[in-house]
Formats: structure tokens, sequence, C-alpha cells
């Protein structure tokens, strides 16, 4: 999901009164007071280039060596998502084996279980990658925005897992997947991940009425999120454009198709414009 950012400028007070710096030198100061503090701000932002180098600064402090190695880990293998550079997932896997889980809190061991598992499944170790990203859901000390993640990882390690298995095992693990999100939208009706994944994972299921009800439901639920649905709107687009629409009009026969397609397209585009 599971994904996907406002930099607070630092206000300095001088003799003369409050001075607003810009941005590049807030990060800068940031940096040289807590580093440690900034790559954990940049991580969260989803700026893992400056995560990283904030996050090297911190290693040479001792007492922040173990938390900072988390944090380039975890950033390298965010950046590696993205651009599937080889040396960020070697870089990466020495970041995460390097740091001592009895040097970490509660909170840290919790987001190197999940580092550990997105190594899993960048290995195609799927249902492993699982497995032991799945308890952490409900039982760390996660704030929203890392619980939401590794939901979102939980989720896409279990989908990506379906597709390795026999047409005939699919259901029961997406079935798996829509039973925690549903779950999930009772706990906090405005999870991201849930909503995606409830459209996408009835979708893989073969339940396409569903997961068509279930994008526009949670198009609408995605005004709740912090970002107001931004992410969330752009991820159910591409599925119901890209996934479901084509699949609902597979269904209508190769003479209605492009017809009942065309007619779908029109329905959700409407939609859109009226939310």
């Amino acid at each position: 999901m599971v994904g996907r950012a406002a930099l607070v400028l630092t206000v300095v007070l001088a003799a003369s009164g409050p001075l607003i710096l810009d941005a590049q030198t807030a990060q800068a100061a940031a940096r040289k007071t807590d580093p440690l503090a900034a790559a954990r701000q940049f991580y969260n932002l989803a700026q893992y280039d400056q995560a990283i180098d904030a996050a090297r600064e911190a290693v040479s402090r001792p007492a922040a060596m173990p938390a900072a190695r988390l944090i380039m880990g975890r950033s390298r293998l965010e950046r590696f998502r993205a651009s599937q550079a080889a040396k960020d997932l070697e870089d990466a896997r020495a970041d995460l084996r390097a740091v001592d889980p009895a040097a970490l809190d509660a909170r840290g061991r919790a987001e190197l279980q999940v580092g550990l598992g997105e190594l899993l499944f960048f290995e195609d170790r799927f249902g492993a990658a699982a497995e032991l990203i799945g308890p952490v859901i409900d039982h760390a000390p996660l704030d929203p925005e890392a619980r939401a993640r590794a939901l979102d990882w939980w989720a896409t390690s279990l989908d990506r897992h379906a597709q390795t298995m026999p047409a005939a095992e699919r259901v029961a693990i997406h079935a798996r997947v829509i039973a925690r999100m549903e779950d999930e939208l009772r706990r906090d009706p405005a999870s991201a991940p849930a909503s995606y994944w409830i459209a996408a994972a009835s979708r893989a299921s073969g339940d396409l009425d569903r997961a068509w009800s279930a994008a526009f439901a949670g198009w609408i639920r995605a005004t709740l999120a912090r970002d107001r649905g931004v992410a969330l709107r752009t991820d159910l687009d591409k599925l119901v454009v890209d996934g479901i629409i084509p699949d609902r009009a597979a269904r209508a026969g190769a003479r209605d198709r492009r017809q009942t397609q065309t007619a779908l397209a029109a329905e959700w585009d409407a939609f859109k414009k009226t939310w």
C-alpha cells in the first residue's frame, strides 16, 4: 500500500527577533542539532536520500548508532522499491543485519522486524515476509504511519504469495487479507491500506462486484485520511482503471466488452467528479 509532506521550518530566536530559515538551512540545522531525529523526520516524509544522509551523521554517535543503522536500512529498502538498484538492497541488508536489537526500544525492534520482512519480500519469500510482519501490526508500539506501512507490507506480501499458488488456493489467502482489513476499518475508518486492500483483494479473489463497491466507498473514505486521501485515491484510481473495469468488461463477453468498459469508465469518472 501498501503509499506517500510539508517540512516544518526551524525557527531560531536571535537577539533582533525570530528568524525563519529557508528549508535547506533548516535541514542542515536539524541534522547538526539532532541528526537521528532529523533522519526519522525525513524518513516519515518519504525523503529517503535526506534520511540516509542524516542517519549517516548519527552513526558516529555510539548511543544513536543502532537506531541510525535501522533508519538507513529502511530508507534504502524504500529507495530500492522505487529504483530497483541492487546496491540499495545490498546496503540495506548490511545495515539491518548490523543492528543490535537489544540496543533498540520496543518500537525500534518492531520497525526492525518489519524491515527484515521487507528484505524477505525482496528475496521473493513472500509468505515468510507476511509471517514476520503480521504479528507486529497488533502487538507493537508503532505510530499510526508505521502501523499503516506495516499493514500495507503484510497485505502486499500475502498478495504476492497468492500469485505463486494454484488458483484454487488463492481465494483463501485473499480472504485473510479482506478479513484483516475489515477489522482494521472497524478500528480505524481512516485506514488507507484497509480501504485499498478490501477492493484489491476482492478483485483478486474474483468478487468484482464487491471490488467495485469497495473502490467507491474507499474513494469517499479517503477524505478521512491525514493527507485528505491524495495517495489512496491515486492508488484506487489505478486499481479501478487498470484492473476492476477491464475485469468486469471481460465478463460481458467479446461482443459487448468495449461498450461495457466505456460505460464503466464513464460511471467512475462521473463519480470522481461528484466526489
